[in-house]
């Protein structure tokens, strides 16, 4: 009984009537190797016989049943051999993965520490700079959807406090706006004590400056 021929999910079979290549490439990056072209002896005989067919006609006319035969059976030979061949100069350039039975390739997908791809066990200063890089993106277009008026308010105004409703009229204030678009108030302006002149703090019950109860 013929020895079984091991296969592997990450191959493309890119043999002709001419001779055998083959592809491996990675399953999780998709990169990968192509083995050097073989040429086929049975495919130049098959060759040979369709030629002899088509100058020759009635005479050689079964020389295209022979040049079936001949692919059917060497030819599928000379490819179980070739692939095999394949499969052993290329086998170490990949790992299959226990945890999840991926292919991969040793070079970049492949953490040789935990024993496992990548997508398992990834490397952990490669994670970490990533999520750094995706919160500092996350920042850049969050205050790139800002608006002018936001943009102006955190990087010179940040300590302004922003008035969510008007107080004079209640309405919400959807932007941080100067003047209420309901009743007009100014919003902007500025409490001063009415015995002093001297500025109040919000929410201040009494004058810094001279004790004055603010009314």
């Amino acid at each position: 009984m013929p020895d079984n021929i091991e296969f592997v999910r990450n191959v493309s079979d890119l043999s002709t009537d001419e001779g055998f290549q083959f592809e491996f490439y990675c399953d999780r990056c998709n990169n990968g190797f192509r083995t050097p072209f073989r040429a086929s002896m049975s495919g130049k005989v098959t060759n040979a016989l369709e030629a002899a067919s088509s100058m020759f006609g009635g005479i050689f006319g079964t020389a295209a049943d022979l040049s079936n035969r001949a692919r059917s059976a060497t030819w599928e030979q000379a490819h179980d051999k070739a692939y095999e061949t394949s499969v052993r100069e290329l086998k170490e350039n990949f790992s299959q993965c226990p945890h999840c039975q991926k292919w991969v390739c040793r070079k970049s997908c492949w953490n040789e520490k935990r024993g496992l791809c990548k997508d398992c066990a990834p490397d952990m200063g490669v994670e970490m700079s990533a999520a750094q890089a995706s919160r500092s993106r996350e920042e850049v277009w969050a205050h790139a959807k800002m608006s002018e008026d936001d943009k102006k308010l955190a990087e010179s105004n940040w300590r302004e406090t922003i008035v969510a409703q008007c107080p004079k009229c209640g309405a919400t204030l959807e932007t941080n706006a100067k003047f209420c678009p309901e009743c007009g108030h100014n919003l902007k302006a500025a409490a001063h004590c009415s015995e002093c002149g001297e500025k109040l703090k919000d929410g201040a019950k009494f004058c810094s400056s001279c004790g004055a109860k603010v009314g």
